[in-house]
């Protein structure tokens, strides 16, 4: 309590002491990590060090969204976010043995499009329809989301399975680029439409236009913003590093229960858009379902967006092998989500069914997944 009084005082820093531990002392735990990696006590703090690093990075990108307003607070989680998980994922195909495709950049962003389109806004609609009955927003917005998802989930997950050039679900190397061109065509139009041609169609509605958080009624200072923004990407690294630090323990584990080694792309994915579930939830409880879809729909987009082109640039540049298309199982997964998310967000109005059917799908994902 005094650290965070001095900072108040001295600095006109208005975060809670918390928020500026927890990043600082995930960074730390990082740093001793190679000394005591086969203790399970130390592996038990990095696991606590990694929820409290994402907490603290849910109510920095608050701060910083608070301060810029909508849609572009919605964009800087988003982005960031997705800038590290495409870190993560790149180094992750670097280590894997030469000679066979990898999986692991189809595994991950096929479970984080699962996850957001069924698990994160399942809840959301899920939450605001217990607590409100009925929520608003902009269909066109929310729309002009979906059309673009479609059509970038279907030519990079479910067309490798149908092209000829190479194997089964593989891409030639004309053909990766191809795709990765277009998925920045898309997904830059969609930043284009959300920032610039039609903004109105994402900002939060007037009757649901309670913007400020729950520790800020008024903007936060500059310097509170800045300093948000520092520990926002301080604790999203902190978030993936202990991710890949811990993956070996988690995939063991999942081995050990006999399970798919496709689970540990669910659970590094689960836990890196964790910060980006905990604020759409915190706005979707608060009456702002406007906020919750622009997170749950970018982040899906950005996440398929730039995690192509970023393994389509390294596969061209190390010769590296990629398998990006999904089987049948998953296919039919991926089109029912997408058109049950289409369905229930095509009136403009949520209400507690919508969620409930999306979160059968989502435990209908976890399930299949686990007994194929």
């Amino acid at each position: 309590m005094q650290v965070n009084n001095f900072l108040s005082k001295k600095l006109n820093l208005s975060l809670p002491y918390w928020t500026i531990l927890c990043p600082l002392i995930a960074i730390f735990a990082l740093s001793i990590a190679n000394s005591y990696k086969d203790n399970p006590w130390f592996l038990t703090f990095l696991g606590i060090s990694l929820i409290s690093a994402v907490l603290a990075a849910v109510h920095h990108a608050e701060v910083v969204a608070h301060k810029v307003g909508e849609p572009y607070g919605t964009i800087i989680l988003a982005l960031a976010i997705t800038v590290i998980e495409v870190s993560l994922i790149v180094s992750l195909m670097m280590s894997e043995p030469a000679g066979k495709p990898s999986v692991l950049a189809r595994d991950t962003v096929f479970a984080a499009v699962m996850i957001i389109l069924t698990g994160i806004i399942g809840i959301c609609l899920l939450a605001g329809g217990v607590r409100y009955k009925e929520q608003n927003f902009i269909k066109q917005g929310v729309s002009s989301a979906l059309i673009t998802l479609v059509a970038i989930s279907i030519l990079t997950m479910v067309l490798p399975n149908f092209t000829t050039s190479e194997g089964a679900g593989e891409f030639s190397s004309s053909q990766l680029i191809f795709v990765a061109i277009i998925s920045l065509i898309l997904y830059g139009g969609f930043i284009s439409l959300q920032t610039i041609r039609h903004r109105d169609y994402f900002l939060p509605q007037s009757s649901a236009d309670n913007i400020a958080s729950e520790l800020y009624v008024e903007k936060p200072n500059t310097i509170t913003t800045i300093a948000s923004l520092v520990l926002l990407i301080i604790a999203l690294t902190a978030v993936v590093l202990l991710s890949k630090k811990l993956s070996p323990t988690i995939e063991s584990i999942v081995m050990d229960l006999g399970a798919p080694k496709s689970l540990v792309g669910i659970i590094i994915a689960a836990v890196i858009l964790l910060p980006e579930g905990l604020a759409a939830y915190k706005a979707a409880r608060k009456d702002r379902l406007q906020t919750s879809l622009n997170l749950s729909l970018g982040s899906a987009l950005a996440s398929i967006g730039l995690t192509i082109p970023a393994v389509a640039i390294v596969c061209y540049f190390t010769g590296l092998q990629v398998t990006l298309g999904i089987d049948g199982k998953s296919s039919i997964l991926l089109v029912l989500s997408l058109f049950t998310v289409y369905l229930s967000l095509s009136s403009g109005r949520t209400n507690i069914q919508q969620g409930i059917v999306l979160l059968t799908l989502f435990a209908t994902y976890l399930f299949t997944t686990i007994v194929p």
